[in-house]
Formats: C-alpha cells, sequence, structure tokens
C-alpha cells in the first residue's frame, strides 16, 4: 500500500517547544536517523563537536545561527568546566577543516557557520600557533574497501528512500530561504539552514555514489554497481525526484569513477544507452534545455534540482538593479516572485511512494539517511588509479 510522506511547510510561529536538534554528521544524535526532518531555525539549540589540535573534543550546546565570537565562548567554558591545562583556551580562534587537510580560519563576527561546514569538515579551536598543524580526523582520511551494504539492497529501496527522505528535506525549506541564500550573499544569510542542509545533501549523495564504486574493488561486482546506480538514477526520475536523479548522475560522472574505462566497456550496451540518455538530460547546454522541458512536464509533488533554481534566481538578482534612479525594479521582484512560486507549485500535493514497513525497510532507511563518504578529490583520484592499475 503506498505510504504518503507528509511534511508541513515552516510557518512564521516560533514551535510552541524549543528542542535540541541534531543536523546532519556534523552534530548529530545516532537516534536521529529515522526520524523524519522537522525545519530549522536560527534560534535552534543543537550539539556539536569542537576539536582540539589533538583530537580531542568538546560537546557544546549551541544556536544554529551562533557567531563564531559565541562558539568559542562556549568552548572556552568547557574547557575551564573540564580542568583542561590552563593557557589552552586563550586567544582561541576557530578553524573548519575538510578531510583534503584545507583549512578556513572563520572570523569572530561569522555566525550561522554550522551549516555551511562540507561534508567531511569539522571544527577545530586552537592557539593561532597550532594553526598550521592541523590536520584532518583520522576517520575521515582513512579508507576500508570491501562489500558494503549498497551491495545488499535493492535498488527501488534505494531510490524510495532516497526520494522519501529528501521530500522531507525538500518540504523544511521556506520559499524566502531562496531568496535570502542568494540575496543577501554569504555573509549576510540569516535563515537559510534548511537550504543550505539540502545543498549539502545534494554534494553527499554524489559523493556517495563515487565512493562505492571506488571502493569496489572486484571488476564483476563493480559493473554490477554501476548497473545498479543506472536504475536508481531511472527510478528517482520516474519517482519525479530529479534532485536525486541529477546527484547519482553527478557521482557517476565524477572524473575519478568516468576514467575507469575498462569497468565501463564491461557494461551492457543497455545500460550504456540509458546513462549517455541521462547525460543528456543534465547537460547544461542551452541553459539546462533538455532539463527544463521534462520537469515542465511533470506534475506535483516533484523534487527539482534545487542548484538550478538558485542560478536562476542569481542571474536575475545580478542582472538587474533592485533599484533604478530610486525606484523599485517591479520587474525583477515580479520575475524573483514567479520562481519562487514554482517552489511552492512543486509540492502543493503530498509524496505517496509503495513502500513496506519492515526491518529490511528500516535498515535501508537508516542507511539512506546517514551516508559514509569521500569527499576528498586527490583521496577518490588515488583509489581509482589503484582500480586500473589492477585491472591491468
Amino acid at each position: 500500500m503506498p505510504s504518503c510522506v507528509h511534511a508541513r511547510i515552516p510557518e512564521e510561529s516560533q514551535p510552541p517547544n524549543k528542542q535540541v536538534k541534531p543536523l546532519f554528521r556534523h552534530f548529530r544524535r545516532i537516534d536521529s536517523c529515522l526520524q523524519t526532518r522537522v525545519a530549522f531555525r536560527g534560534s535552534d539549540e543543537i550539539f556539536c563537536r569542537v576539536y582540539m589540535p589533538d583530537h580531542s573534543y568538546v560537546t557544546i550546546r549551541s544556536r544554529l545561527s551562533a557567531s563564531v565570537q559565541d562558539i568559542l565562548g562556549s568552548v572556552t567554558e568547557k574547557l575551564q568546566y573540564s580542568e583542561e591545562p590552563a593557557g589552552r583556551e586563550d586567544s582561541l580562534i576557530l578553524v573548519a577543516v575538510a578531510s583534503s587537510g584545507e583549512k578556513v580560519l572563520l572570523q569572530p563576527t561569522e555566525d550561522c557557520v554550522f551549516t555551511t561546514l562540507g561534508i567531511n569538515s569539522h571544527l577545530f579551536a586552537c592557539t593561532r600557533d597550532s594553526y598550521e598543524a592541523l590536520v584532518p580526523l583520522p576517520e575521515e582520511i582513512q579508507v576500508s574497501p570491501g562489500d558494503t551494504e549498497i551491495h545488499r539492497v535493492e535498488p527501488e529501496d534505494v531510490a524510495n528512500q532516497l526520494t522519501a527522505f529528501h521530500w522531507e528535506l525538500f518540504r523544511c525549506v521556506h520559499e524566502l530561504e531562496f531568496v535570502d541564500y542568494v540575496f543577501h550573499g554569504e555573509r549576510g544569510r540569516r535563515e537559510t539552514a534548511n537550504l543550505e542542509l539540502l545543498l549539502q545533501r545534494c554534494s553527499e549523495v554524489t559523493h556517495w555514489v563515487a565512493t562505492e564504486v571506488l571502493l569496489c574493488e572486484a571488476p564483476g561486482k563493480r559493473v554490477q554497481l554501476l548497473k545498479k546506480f543506472i536504475k536508481i538514477a531511472a527510478l528517482c526520475k520516474q519517482n519525479q525526484d530529479l534532485l536525486s536523479f541529477y546527484a547519482v548522475v553527478m557521482g557517476l560522472d565524477n572524473a575519478a569513477v568516468s576514467r575507469l574505462r575498462l569497468t565501463w566497456e564491461k557494461l551492457p550496451g543497455k545500460f550504456k544507452n540509458l546513462f549517455r540518455k541521462f547525460e543528456n538530460l543534465t547537460d547544461p547546454c542551452r541553459n539546462h534545455k533538455s532539463y527544463r522541458e521534462v520537469i515542465s512536464k511533470m506534475k506535483p509533488p516533484v523534487i527539482p534540482f534545487v542548484p538550478l533554481i538558485l542560478k536562476d534566481l542569481t542571474f536575475l538578482h545580478e542582472g538587474s538593479k533592485t533599484l533604478v534612479d530610486g525606484l523599485v525594479n517591479i520587474e525583477k521582484l515580479h520575475s524573483v516572485a514567479e520562481k519562487v512560486r514554482a517552489v511552492r507549485k512543486y509540492r502543493s500535493r503530498p509524496l505517496c511512494l509503495d513502500m513496506e514497513a519492515s526491518p529490511h525497510h528500516l535498515q535501508t532507511k537508516a542507511y539512506v539517511r546517514q551516508f559514509q563518504v569521500i569527499d576528498n578529490q586527490n583521496l577518490l583520484f588515488e583509489l581509482s588509479y589503484k582500480l586500473e592499475a589492477n585491472s591491468q
């Protein structure tokens, strides 16, 4: 029996009870992955780990919109409470460290930093003298090739769970978040947490596809995995989940995956042709003409490729001034409103999927909602070169 996924678009009123909410991998409680997603607000409180140069950490409770200065204040308080050595908290700076080792020094006045972190990035607090010595957490750079859950699940189950989860996330994004994201820029965004998380999830799915393919050492199984991902993309398109569809196709198009010539050569012609059609659909040529033609024929519910909505809004915003000779550019605002209204139209009807409630179903649901991925492109290429060398 089809299962309807209902989620409420966030209203302007404050929720009656403030909860400490988990986000994705940066601050997530283990028992949260199966819970229905609810919209985040800047005033919501979350738990987050902030690491030290020696990879020890403190867990702080903070507002989602907290500034860097506020976060460092909470870290300092925790370190003192834990009776850490004197001086360790002096003149702390906050740094975002990616799995590739790239470091970004965050300025004290920056806020809403939690949702802008990369997939496998973490916050580090250190003194300026320790900045250069910061390295990623060990678990972010260790790789353990072998069979993973993707080899044991059915494409239909994975596609349906992707669509259900992404529908929850998409429904949490208020229409005004799209405007705020584009018009206010990185430094001025306030209430865009739900949109930021949806964009992060799109990137996560793309890296998940590449990670799973490149961790599969057996050539035969790797070909089967390509077939499975192409099936998943087809099923997501059938579900009108174009966000998941795009993410899966982009994952297969990752340079580290597409260069596996011997693997792709063994793919049956039927799947090669199907994937070629998918590549044409995601081709950005002529302003994404193929994609726009397909989505224009779909009726709600639809999960669009959200980055393209932001691209269109950015073009409208940067292509013309909001004020012309001291007067509001009504034509521009009408065009922006039209793009935003399309978002409401896409989710004007509930999503219904044919999913069973069973232990296997819950296991697949948990797997899909907490992917373990490699987002370090250099590491993905290393795995690709290794697979190619072993195939010779």
